[in-house]
């Protein structure tokens, strides 16, 4: 049967299922933090406790606030063996279907060699599942020793970001000297790069540098790009590198000084 949800139906009738399935059928079906508040941001008090810090987070559709910061108690270590913990966001359906939400410590198996994480809950509520642990860290002991936390969570990025990666930036001077310009756009991960350059360095294999790239417009490896010039002439490799730093570099044959340009893509 039909039902409207998101409207008054003179009876209470929307339930928390329904708002999770709205929740899940938008966000997915993986379990995300979300981006407010300290994203349950762990601190290590000592050999035995931990303390998570206030969040959001939607597991399986299912939103869990934790307003306050809570302490966990972690069990000791032992002398000459290593485990590894979890903690988790655990879902729970009980009698009735009274669902609840914690914070659990699923202690790990000890041992002399290399520890694996313990196994947790994995039927969603969405299947039918009446118990579900969403892993928050993963706490690794070495001896009586906490090791460093490894988070183990996604964090998932409100709209306005979304939507700042969508938009596209107005045309920007990046480079400008007495030998030309480079002026760039980006939208979202892609920037397009105009090189107007009014000399090219002479020499079959010289080289010549336009200038920097400012933070935010640098790719994360190096990269080449080739002008091909005309007639024969000309041919370089452009290099916009991870540093900023953009140069050419002639390769080999007849080279003039005459002016150049071109475009170059690529990804952030």
């Amino acid at each position: 049967m039909v039902e409207l949800v998101t409207g008054h139906a003179n009876k209470a009738h929307a339930t928390a299922e329904q708002a999770a399935g709205l929740n899940a059928g938008i966000l997915g079906l993986d379990d995300y933090v979300l981006d407010v508040h300290d994203k349950f941001e762990i601190t290590v008090v000592s050999a035995n406790k931990v303390t998570i810090g206030t969040g959001e987070l939607v597991m399986q559709g299912r939103h869990v606030s934790q307003g306050t910061p809570e302490d966990l108690i972690v069990t000791n270590g032992s002398q000459g063996q290593k485990r590894n913990d979890l903690i988790v966001c655990r879902y729970a359906r009980g009698s009735q279907n009274i669902e609840s939400a914690k914070l659990v410590v699923v202690r790990g198996t000890p041992t002399t060699g290399t520890p694996t994480d313990p196994a947790v809950n994995t039927t969603s509520p969405l299947d039918g599942g009446t118990t579900y642990d969403m892993p928050l860290y993963r706490i690794p002991l070495d001896g009586i020793t906490i090791g460093t936390p490894v988070a183990l969570f996604n964090v998932l990025k409100p709209m306005s970001d979304v939507w700042d990666s969508l938009t596209r930036t107005d045309v920007t001077t990046l480079i400008s000297g007495n030998y030309g310009t480079v002026n760039g756009y980006r939208s979202g991960p892609m920037v397009t790069l105009r090189i107007d350059w009014k000399l090219s360095a002479s020499g079959s294999w010289n080289n010549g540098t336009f200038g920097t790239l400012p933070e935010g417009w640098r790719p994360p490896m190096n990269l080449n790009f080739s002008y091909g010039g005309r007639d024969g002439a000309n041919q370089k490799t452009i290099n916009v590198n991870a540093n900023g730093t953009m140069t050419y570099a002639n390769q080999g044959g007849t080279q003039g000084t005459n002016a150049f340009g071109m475009t170059v893509s690529y990804a952030l």
